[in-house]
């Protein structure tokens, strides 16, 4: 008989079973890597949609104001004047609360008609403005400084320069069209920051042109807003039109400097990213074959150095003609980077079990494949619109890190970042849940919704600074959250701006209570250092809390916002009326 030496028979029985084990946990890791890229592209789907529509809303907010100042300055049924100077009162008065709507950006508007003459009124703050006037057809404009809507105007100072209306683009765009018009972006001389002009035509008592009413908005905020998203190291997202000219970037210029006013907007197809450029090209290929999209869409694409780079993308569009194209972009392998790096771990992982024990390395990779399988699950609950399902993060490997990390990700998008408390989109859902429930339940228990407006803010951030100010709306932040008695969430709807929801109200009674005891503790003194233990009166001012009630002023979450809104805006100005009385 043949006697096989125990060296040869050692290695034909393990090589084989060594090759079967590495050959398995190969197929395994493959699997699951396909596993977790599936999972992966599932989630950086959906954030990539959550970031577009956060830009998107972040414009919409941006622009829509500017439609509300056209109409309060010159309400579609109000005539034109045949003189300005004969309805100056009147203007005054419409003129003031159309920049009061939106201050910031909105706080310039102004007439002009086609005699000649112009009216426009310049706010500097809640108080101050400057009223711009001429009242001929030859004469340079007279600026007044004056305080408050009703304030004694100054002594009038002419300009240098004759300014003539008629030959600005914004009235020329304003009398070619009957409805609202946006005129071409262009840059401020004295800013350096893009500018687009909102205009629309005023006709006369017989229904004849007269004149066109229009109000500038800086696009200065958007681009800091793309600046001050959380994307991935290598994420960006931009604001452009068709034609590739830059709005705003997250990533480097859109205005190319030169020489003293010699400053041009920067195409994004002249950008030193090829990145940027070829995504510009992706998505304006993916929009050209429609007027626009329903609703944030997501792509990939090969990027120029040959890796996947997923997008989403939006083309936004109003009836004033504003076309706008929003792009958020991330490589592929800033989503998968943890993923990758794990299954390489998990198949040396596996090689060396293949050296030691073969069922530890098939434990560790059925765990593996377990907890990917459980975060695609739980990633297409995303993907279909379920925020509040936690990912399997008890692991404390890579695995855990990338679910941590997604948990991280999906609270991020609903809460403010400054003051810790839900953000304006956590409690649009909760709003917008509450009503479904409401319609479900039948209950005739109403909720309340609730807008504060902290007053004397900007007199805040002027004197102490930003820094401070951030405190303060820190500290007002815990105040609402924590003097909310019954059930309900308080929340940062932006700037200075706060929402609360009243879960359940017995009455509006019930709700005009707690509106009450809210303003009083905002109206508490601040206990801060730098102020060396001083009460000054813009640390008094607490804020102004409008107040609406479902079902009652409304049925949904633009209503009842508006609603509250408004509430909160005459309670403001009755409160300006008492303290200027």
């Amino acid at each position: 008989m043949l006697r096989i030496p125990d060296a040869s028979l050692r290695q034909m029985l393990t090589l084989p079973y060594v090759i079967l084990v590495m050959v398995t946990a190969a197929v395994i890791g493959l699997l699951s890597y396909a596993a977790g890229r599936d999972a992966v592209d599932t989630l950086s789907n959906h954030v990539l949609s959550e970031t577009v529509s956060r830009i998107s809303q972040a414009v919409d907010k941006h622009v829509a104001g500017s439609e509300a100042v056209l109409e309060t300055a010159f309400p579609a049924d109000v005539p034109a004047p045949a003189s300005v100077q004969d309805d100056m009162a009147e203007l005054r008065t419409r003129f003031w609360l159309a920049t009061s709507i939106h201050r910031d950006p909105n706080n310039y508007a102004y007439y002009g008609d086609r005699h000649g003459q112009f009216f426009g009124i310049y706010r500097f703050s809640e108080t101050e403005a400057e009223l711009r006037l001429r009242t001929d057809d030859s004469s340079p404009r007279s600026i007044y400084q004056y305080a408050r809507i009703n304030g004694d105007l100054g002594k009038a100072v002419l300009e240098q320069r004759v300014f003539e209306p008629r030959d600005r683009p914004w009235y020329k765009a304003g009398q070619e069209t009957s409805n609202q018009t946006w005129t071409a972006i262009y840059i401020d001389f004295k800013t350096l920051q893009l500018v687009s002009t909102r205009a629309r035509r005023v006709n006369n008592a017989d229904g004849e042109f007269e004149g066109v009413v229009a109000t500038d908005l800086s696009l200065q905020l958007l681009n800091e807003f793309l600046k001050g998203l959380s994307l991935t190291e290598n994420g960006f997202a931009f604001i452009v039109e068709p034609d590739g000219n830059m709005i705003a970037t997250s990533r480097g210029p859109h205005i190319r400097k030169g020489v003293g006013d010699d400053n041009t907007r920067l195409n994004v197809m002249q950008s030193t990213d090829p990145l940027i450029a070829a995504t510009y090209r992706s998505v304006r290929d993916l929009t050209s074959n429609s007027d626009n999209v329903n609703g944030p869409l997501t792509s990939s694409f090969k990027g120029p150095d040959g890796e996947i780079v997923q997008t989403g993308y939006y083309r936004l569009q109003d009836a004033a003609g504003l076309d706008w194209i929003i792009a958020v972009a991330v490589p592929r392998n800033d989503f998968m980077f943890q993923v990758t790096r794990n299954v390489k771990r998990t198949f040396m992982l596996a090689v060396l079990a293949s050296l030691l024990i073969a069922l530890i390395g098939f434990i560790v990779l059925s765990l593996i494949t377990r907890d990917l399988r459980r975060l695609a699950r739980v990633t297409r609950s995303v993907g279909d619109g379920i925020m509040d399902l936690s990912t399997p993060s008890c692991r404390k490997d890579e695995i855990g890190e990338l679910a941590r990390a997604i948990d991280t990700m999906q609270k991020r998008l609903l809460t403010d970042r400054l003051t810790g408390i839900p953000n304006r989109e956590a409690v649009v859902r909760r709003i917008e849940d509450r009503i479904i429930e409401h319609r479900r339940r039948g209950d005739s228990h109403p909720f309340a919704v609730l807008f504060v407006d902290l007053n004397g803010f900007k007199a805040i951030n002027d004197r102490w600074g930003h820094e401070l100010g951030d405190r303060v709306l820190i500290e007002y932040a815990r105040r609402l959250s924590e003097n909310l008695e019954q059930a309900g969430m308080a929340a940062r709807y932006g700037g200075d701006e706060f929402m609360v929801l009243l879960e359940e109200v017995s009455s509006r009674k019930d709700a005009m209570q707690t509106r009450q005891r809210l303003e009083v503790a905002l109206k508490l003194p601040l206990q801060l250092p730098e102020t060396d233990g001083e009460e000054f009166w813009e640390l008094k001012q607490g804020g102004t809390i409008g107040l609406a009630l479902c079902p009652e002023d409304g049925y949904d979450v633009e209503t009842l916002i508006k609603v509250a809104d408004d509430d909160m805006y005459q309670r403001k100005i009755a409160r300006s009326a008492t303290l200027e009385v």
